[in-house]
């Protein structure tokens, strides 16, 4: 029965619809958000965000604190990938300030974000595994995923929430023997992406339940706002590393790819074409890295008494799902007078939802979400 057929039934009143709480409890929901979905059987009808569960006023707390304090509150914006938040924030209040950050600084920016991005894929490709019933992959998947987050510990004290970037640089250098163990790290890393290829990508069960499932094409994700996997996973090359280069990505080589079909087998994809290529790019940021130089911030006096110039900007980066931005406002005082953060899950997470899971069965929902990378935190803040 057509899902055109299953509607009408239910107009009729000959099938009984139900609500499904899709959420925010469910395990295959992606954080404390839910979805309201009204459904004939196992296929929905219809899709209805509900906010608000998650809701923790990111935004305006950052009115209540002082510059620098807000670094340890923004990386919870995006728990899988918290570094973006720090460095767009903090890429910001530099713009504003007219401050011009050392070359070392730059490099060790990148390297983390490169090394968040890791993270976040392996733990998107490993809740993509589990959706389709494949845990052992998870689990292997968030095995890689921890030896990186041994190496974020090492370097910044912390596994998760890093809150290394600070307005003007970053709190301290690699330490001595980091480089050489992470090299042997990425080496083993990129020998196992085989084994990811056999146990998901190549899987003839998880390509058939991906297949057609959220099919998008270029024009409509870009009219909707989508952005970075997803929008590349349509076939169209888009990317702020590439397109408004910023810290040392202008003297890095980009290859970044491209996938097609717009569905989300072709997202899944791309995902892991963008995972090979991060271990890349941090093999390329370690080969280039100005070892030599010495300085890691500028001294910007007292951060408690350090002002920003008034003013308004809008500073953003890459992050593993997209175009992550901060909109910053400042009025010459010790506080954000405004701060706005557009999250990349946006469009996908709230319009997109209402738009594609009708006529999905409820066993879609958690693929969907995973071949999306929708963020709740993201919408929800």
């Amino acid at each position: 029965m057509s899902f055109t057929e299953l509607t009408k039934l239910a107009e009729n009143e000959k099938y009984s619809t139900y609500e499904l709480f899709f959420g925010p409890n469910h395990p295959g929901m992606h954080g404390n958000f839910s979805y309201v979905l009204n459904v004939i059987g196992s296929t929905i009808i219809s899709a209805r965000p509900s906010a608000g569960l998650l809701h923790r006023g990111f935004e305006k707390l950052m009115e209540q604190k002082l510059w620098f304090q807000n670094m340890s509150l923004i990386p919870r914006i995006c728990v899988v990938d918290p570094d973006p938040n720090e460095v767009v924030y903090c890429n910001a209040i530099e713009r504003l300030a007219g401050i011009e950050t050392p070359k070392k600084v730059k490099y060790l920016r990148t390297l983390t974000l490169e090394m968040s991005r890791t993270t976040s894929f392996l733990m998107g490709m490993g809740a993509l595994s589990a959706m389709t019933g494949l845990y052992s992959t998870m689990y292997r998947m968030m095995d890689d995923r921890d030896k990186i987050l041994d190496f974020f510990e090492w370097l910044t004290g912390a596994r998760v929430y890093h809150i290394y970037n600070i307005p003007g640089g970053v709190r301290r250098d690699l330490p001595n023997g980091w480089v050489e163990k992470f090299r042997e790290v990425i080496t083993y890393l990129k020998g196992n992406i085989p084994e990811w290829d056999k146990l998901l990508f190549q899987n003839p069960v998880v390509q058939k339940r991906l297949s057609g499932i959220g099919t998008i094409t270029t024009e409509h994700a870009v009219n909707v706002g989508l952005v970075g996997p997803n929008l590349r996973a349509t076939g169209y090359l888009a990317d702020v590393r590439l397109d408004d280069p910023y810290e040392a990505y202008p003297e890095l080589e980009l290859n970044i790819p491209v996938t097609e079909g717009g569905d989300a087998l072709a997202r899944a994809i791309q995902i892991r074409k963008e995972y090979a290529m991060t271990l890349d790019l941090i093999e390329q940021i370690l080969d280039k890295f100005p070892y030599s130089e010495t300085k890691i911030r500028v001294d910007l006096g007292n951060p408690l008494k350090f002002k920003v110039p008034a003013g308004d900007t809008y500073a953003k980066v890459e992050s593993s799902k997209g175009e992550y931005g901060y909109y910053v406002v400042s009025d010459g005082g010790l506080k954000p007078y405004r701060v706005s953060v557009r999250g990349p899950s946006l469009p996908a997470g709230l319009y997109l939802s209402q738009e594609q899971l009708p006529g999905l069965l409820i066993d879609d929902v958690a693929i969907w979400m995973a071949s999306l990378a929708v963020c709740p935190p993201d919408f929800d803040r």
